[in-house]
């Protein structure tokens, strides 16, 4: 479950990348670059995995698998969270900066 649910969070957001504005002034390619470097991660561990268990790999208990779905939310929610700092950091559309250093009168 870990790994389809990056490989799904890496599709929408390579998709969203490729729609996006030419500018991509959401740094959009970060979170893309994240969700497939954890979905090699995960296809490395499911052959490492597959290579140990041999067919009893494809037969995994349902608790099982709702722990690994929570663990890949787990790596999406993080992977958006660290996108979202190197947004706020960034800024590239400098609304952070111009609300900080806004002239009081």
């Amino acid at each position: 479950m870990t790994l389809l649910t990056s490989v799904f969070a890496a599709i929408i957001c390579t998709v969203l990348w490729y729609r996006s504005d030419e500018k991509n002034n959401m740094l959009l390619h970060i979170p893309c670059f994240i969700f497939w470097g954890a979905f090699l991660m995960w296809l490395g561990d499911a052959i490492f995995e597959y290579a140990e268990l041999g067919a009893e790999y494809f037969r995994p208990a349902p608790l099982d698998m709702l722990n690994d779905f929570y663990l890949g939310l787990s790596a999406v929610a993080l992977g958006l969270v660290i996108w979202l700092v190197i947004l706020l950091i960034k800024d590239p559309k400098g609304r952070i900066k111009s609300a900080l250093f806004k002239n009081k009168k």
